[in-house]
Formats: structure tokens, C-alpha cells, sequence
């Protein structure tokens, strides 16, 4: 049984700085945006990929000091009754705030794989409104297994977004993709904000792709990690 721990959140024991790995930067807010489209049902090395992205959630949300300011936010969660409702179904779960580790973990423990994958639609609100009010860097770690699927295109949003904001980051962790088309947009998103990509086929691969994006201090170039 999976358990997240309220415990865990950013404590090895005896709080010291020098305990933790994790470069997060001055004024720097995180935000997941967490994959619960239909196909996260699917199995995996006999594991459904919803349970692998659970299991690696639980260890890496401790890796994350309480001081820094993080939230949730995830998409494809439900249907709705119209495609476009689908297309819709992107929700922030916990806003971003510092002392979230359990809250994030709790609901992510709630959300159930139903929908589509409303990549685009899911960045534009994380940019329009859960990082409102705050100044400094603006970190989006963005897991899917898949491409978007609601006629937009992640690629030419980040394009557009550079255009005008400087202050987003977006990391990508494309978890068990094969499509060549899905891993370019992905890719592309990632890139051009001078985020990373990371590609993740196993439970061990995607447990090192969310703790490197956590962990490493974004470099002046952008950066691609794939694990083969």
C-alpha cells in the first residue's frame, strides 16, 4: 500500500541545510503538472504507470524542504460531457505554497486516471494563474505519457510564451513515449524555455528524471537527457 507520510516533507531527522541536495533557487516556485489521462491506466513492466508515478512521487517529495514554495496541478483527470470539457479537465489541486509536500501527496492519492491530455490548455493556466503574484523564477516540471491530444500544440505556446516572459522554465519528463511527433512538441516546450528533457521508459529512469529536474540548477543552456 502506498503511503505519503506528512512526516517525510522535507525531514531527514535533524533539520541542517547541508542535509539537502535540492538547488532551489531564491524566489524560485515549483509546480507539478501531473499526467492522469486514460492512458496512465495502462501497465508497465506489470505496473499500471499511475501506480509508478505514485510510488516515485512518495520518495521524491521528501527530497523537497519545507521553505520551498510548490504546488500541484494535474490534468485528464475527468471526462466532462463534450470533448471540449475534456479539454478542459485541468485542475490546480494544491495551490503553490511552502509546506505542501503532504497536501501534494494526498491528492495526488485522490486523482484517478479517466481523460485526454490537455498538455497546452494545463501550461497556459499554470502561466495565467498559478503563478500570479509571484516574482522570481517560475518552475514547471511537467510529466506525461503521452502527447497533447485537444488540437494545440505545447511547442508553439512555449514559442509565443518566450516572447514575453523570461521568468518560465519548463522541465518535461515524457514518461514511455514512443511517437517521434509527441517527443519533438515535448521536447520543443522544454527547449525553448530553457528547460530540460527527459525521456523515462522505466520506474528507476522516471525516479531519476524527477529527482535531476527537482535537484539540478537549470543550466544557461538548455539541455536534453534521454534515457536509453
Amino acid at each position: 500500500m502506498l503511503l505519503i507520510q506528512p512526516a517525510w516533507c522535507g525531514d531527514y531527522g535533524v533539520y541542517r541545510p547541508d542535509n539537502y541536495k535540492m538547488n532551489a533557487e531564491e524566489n524560485e516556485r515549483i509546480l507539478f503538472i501531473m499526467d492522469f489521462s486514460n492512458s496512465m491506466n495502462e501497465y508497465l513492466d506489470g505496473e499500471r504507470k499511475v501506480d509508478m508515478m505514485l510510488d516515485t512521487m512518495a520518495r521524491i517529495l521528501p527530497s523537497i524542504p519545507q521553505n520551498v514554495s510548490v504546488g500541484l496541478r494535474v490534468y485528464g483527470h475527468k471526462m466532462g460531457f463534450t470533448p471540449i470539457d475534456a479539454c478542459r479537465a485541468s485542475t490546480l489541486l494544491v495551490p503553490i505554497g511552502s509546506g505542501n509536500c503532504s497536501s501534494i501527496g494526498g491528492a495526488l492519492l485522490r486523482t484517478k486516471p479517466k481523460g485526454m491530455t490537455p498538455i497546452t490548455y494545463s501550461l497556459k493556466q499554470a502561466v495565467r494563474n498559478d503563478f500570479l503574484g509571484f516574482s522570481g523564477k517560475k518552475h514547471i516540471i511537467l510529466l506525461t505519457d503521452g502527447g497533447e491530444n485537444c488540437d494545440e500544440s505545447p511547442c508553439n505556446y512555449a514559442m509565443e510564451l518566450i516572447k514575453t516572459r523570461k521568468d518560465v522554465f519548463i522541465d518535461v519528463i515524457a514518461f514511455n513515449i514512443d511517437d517521434e511527433d509527441d517527443l519533438a512538441q515535448l521536447e520543443c516546450a522544454a527547449l525553448v524555455t530553457s528547460g530540460k528533457f527527459y525521456t523515462a521508459n522505466t520506474a528507476a529512469e522516471l525516479a531519476r528524471s524527477l529527482s535531476n529536474s527537482i535537484n539540478a540548477k537549470k543550466a544557461v543552456e538548455a539541455k536534453i537527457i534521454r534515457n536509453y
